[in-house]
């Protein structure tokens, strides 16, 4: 028998690199530990952390490792099976309860990640021969749902109402069901979709609205129930997905809205019905981080806080990061990724971990530094921050 010919693989995946890496697109892993209080130890030393999602700095928080290890102790690590064959635990449904009461919703269903809601959960709700409207600045999780759906999708300008109904008025008709899909938060430019007025435009023309508020969850609205009681549509919302990985500090996602609506995905969401459940440990940790955001509302208040400081000295300084005034998020665009990516390393070197954001995940010419602030930053280091980042952008 003649030997084998060598495989072509590595060759050609090493000239898709090495092309990546010219056009300032390659990515790759950084060691992240030790979180405390703002900072966190990148490789060998310690930095300011303003690239993560920790929000209401509860990634780090005791009282929610205790909740966690306490399970641990009785029930190990594991659920061991998907939630519909044997790895239902209470816990997980007390979190739902929690979550749902919250969100102000009849149910909620646990994942174990955002990105497993909306590849299930869109999908589950539209087909061939229904319409998803998208924003065209959706995050990829929940294009990706649109893409596995197989309805046809319609994407509209970002936060563009007034075109969305344009595109409703002149295409309903055509389609069994409509789906409006949007983020509460958009996590790269730091802003809202106006949910007051989405609601209205939904209900005229008979479309199921779908709201990732994966950024929201924690941050807005009286409670910190999220974008929804922010704009005062809580319960007005069909469906509405959130995280428990940012502001809440640990791990998973969730889905939420009707019983008829959770009971649906129960039995069509794949990427529910075929995954082990989520540690039972992560659900009692969720709750106690869940108790805390709610009992702690200084903690809403000072990560917003923070934002808008770096947001005016910013301003000051002759420099308009995007978003909205009050968002926790502050993005500044610079464009080109290369360039991006060399600010990064320099505020790196400088004691500050910023986030670097390129395409795919931003249109081409919109590479950005995303700044995330948490409540437990010291303001002194928020005020560091951006002094050197001025610093930076004068001298660049």
């Amino acid at each position: 028998m003649s030997p084998l010919p060598p495989s072509t693989m590595n060759a050609a995946l090493d000239e898709e690199l090495r092309a990546l890496d010219m056009a300032g697109l390659k990515r790759s892993l950084r060691q992240v530990h030790q979180r405390r209080a703002g900072t966190v130890r990148l490789n060998d030393e310690r930095v300011a952390d303003f690239a993560s999602n920790d929000y209401l700095g509860l990634a780090a928080d005791p009282r929610v490792a205790d909740a966690a290890r306490a399970v641990l102790q009785t029930e190990g690590t594991g659920a061991a099976a998907a939630r519909l064959i044997s790895g239902n635990h209470p816990l997980h449904e007390s979190l739902e309860y929690a979550l749902a009461r919250l969100k102000g919703c009849d149910r909620t269903l646990l994942f174990p990640s955002g990105y497993m809601v909306n590849v299930g959960a869109i999908p589950a709700l539209a087909d061939r021969g229904d319409v998803i409207y998208s924003d065209a600045l959706n995050h990829a999780s929940l294009i990706d749902g649109c893409r596995l759906s197989h309805a046809t999708v319609r994407v509209f300008p970002h936060n563009d109402l007034a075109a969305l109904e344009q595109m409703l008025e002149r295409e309903r008709h055509q389609y069994r069901r409509a789906l409006i899909v949007v983020e509460g938060v958009f996590s790269m430019d730091g802003d809202c979709c106006p949910l007051d007025q989405l609601v209205p435009i939904a209900r005229r023309h008979q479309a199921w609205t779908y709201v990732d508020d994966a950024h929201g969850t924690g941050v807005l609205g009286a409670t910190g129930a999220g974008s929804l009681e922010h704009f005062g549509v809580s319960g007005q919302i069909d469906v509405v997905v959130g995280t428990l990985g940012k502001a809440l500090g640990t791990a998973g996602a969730y889905v939420g809205g009707s019983r008829e609506l959770v009971e649906f995905l129960v039995t069509r969401a794949r990427s529910f019905i075929f995954t082990t459940g989520s540690p039972p440990a992560m659900a009692a940790a969720t709750l106690e981080a869940l108790r805390i955001a709610q009992s702690e509302g200084w903690r809403r208040e000072a990560v917003r806080e923070r934002a808008r400081h770096v947001r005016t000295r910013l301003r000051e300084a002759g420099f308009t990061p995007t978003g909205d005034d009050d968002s926790h998020i502050v993005p500044l665009v610079v464009g080109d990724p290369a360039r991006t990516m060399a600010m990064v390393t320099d505020l790196h070197h400088r004691g500050f971990l910023v986030g670097g954001v390129r395409p795919p995940t931003v249109p081409a010419g919109t590479s950005r530094l995303r700044l995330s602030m948490s409540a437990v930053h010291p303001l002194e280091l928020v005020d560091a921050l951006a002094t050197t980042l001025i610093e930076r952008l004068h001298g660049s």
